[in-house]
């Protein structure tokens, strides 16, 4: 099975984690929130497949290019 990292696009904490590992996602699908300056910004799914592993806690700070989950 293909594994694809998904990473953050800003320098920010994490907010909200929508998901846990098993779950099966959707294409598209919020898996966790970032906030960065007073804003929320979405991780999403790229493609549909199953959370292999959340690489962060809510309230950890991450940054820009950051591996955040892996979804295969």
């Amino acid at each position: 099975m293909p594994q694809t990292h998904l990473q953050s696009e800003v320098t920010g904490t994490v907010w909200k984690i929508e998901v846990r590992a098993g779950d099966t996602v959707a294409e598209d699908q919020t898996l966790l929130i970032l906030e960065s300056m007073k804003m929320e910004i979405p991780v999403t799914a790229p493609h549909a497949g199953t959370v292999l592993q959340l690489l962060v806690r809510e309230g950890e700070s991450v940054a820009e290019g950051q591996d955040v989950a892996v979804i295969g």
